[in-house]
């Protein structure tokens, strides 16, 4: 069973740049896709603006939403890329992934040459990466 569900990335401006689901769940349109990552980026903004506290970069930020259902956990970076996940109820160490998944992010996307910021991501290596990121967390949340 796989505990990752589904892994965003999304660029300053508020825009989905990639995507993947791991889930057999049904997949939702792509238009889905961009409104819910869209959506999520406007609720960090206004959380932003109406947080009593704020992280060390200044940042008030949605970082864990828990449902029956799904968890869905996020990690706002200092260059305001937003990476977030879904994820089942009983997955653990979300967060750890997600700062794992930033720094194949700055390996791969970023000392790209060929990547264009803020555009959609499409690197095989960073796909092959990523993907056993995801198989190493997935099996750690079986054992």
């Amino acid at each position: 069973m796989p505990y990752l569900k589904s892994f965003f990335v999304v660029n300053k401006a508020g825009g989905l740049i990639f995507h993947r689901s791991f889930s057999s769940d049904p997949p939702l349109r792509p238009n889905d896709y961009l409104h819910l990552a869209s959506t999520f980026h406007g609720m960090q903004l206004m959380v932003n603006e109406v947080s009593p506290t704020k992280g060390i970069d200044g940042v008030g930020a949605i970082e864990l939403i828990e449902t029956s259902d799904f968890v869905l956990r996020s990690f706002y970076t200092a260059t305001k890329v937003q990476f977030f996940v879904t994820a089942s109820p009983k997955a653990e160490r979300l967060a750890e992934f997600l700062k794992e998944a930033h720094l194949l992010y700055a390996d791969y996307i970023m000392k790209n040459p060929f990547y264009e910021m803020d555009m959609p991501i499409k690197c095989e290596l960073w796909d092959i990466h990523l993907r056993a990121l995801v198989d190493k967390y997935n099996r750690a949340n079986n054992t």
